[in-house]
């Protein structure tokens, strides 16, 4: 069986297409933006608490370096998060993941919010419903006299009078 040249010649044509796109494909240098998008999500391992994409110490070099290479490489971002983790333990985490024990830093707040709401509802319904003491009159906030004190009273003012 004779094949025709132009079959070869597109065969050939063919692969060196899909080389030519492969190499370019890894080849690609990922932005600084792409690095830093990730970066930001890490802490430095020697500044406590400094996100990994604004410090400029040798070790948050070495680990933007290697962001890049592992996109580079092909790696998704959640791939290079638990890499890290993996590595460094969760310290690392700009936000800690939401299982766990963990949840209760995001869990917390917000029921303590809550909590605070319903105290501040609390007291301005009893304040609302506390019952309020009828207004006094000039006549009933007087104490009783007795008639006789009452009368040495009145004769001992009609003497200065």
């Amino acid at each position: 069986m004779k094949t025709s040249p132009w079959i070869w010649a597109g065969l050939v044509l063919g692969l060196a297409l899909v080389a030519v796109v492969g190499a370019q494909a890894q080849g690609e240098t990922p932005t600084d933006d792409e690095v830093n998008a990730i970066a930001k999500k890490l802490y430095c391992p020697v500044c406590p608490n400094t996100p990994l994409d604004v410090c400029e110490t040798k070790a948050c070099q070495d680990w933007r370096a290697q962001i890049r290479d592992q996109l580079a490489a092909g790696w998704t971002e959640p791939q290079i998060l638990q890499y890290f983790v993996t590595q460094y333990g969760e310290r690392v985490l700009a936000e800690p993941q939401r299982r766990g024990f963990t949840s209760l830093v995001w869990v917390l707040p917000l029921m303590a919010a809550a909590g605070g709401f319903a105290a501040v509802v609390a007291v301005i319904r009893r304040w609302k419903a506390a019952p309020r003491p009828p207004p006094a009159s000039a006549e009933a906030d007087a104490p009783a006299i007795a008639p006789d004190v009452l009368a040495r009273i009145e004769g001992e003012l009609e003497k200065m009078a």
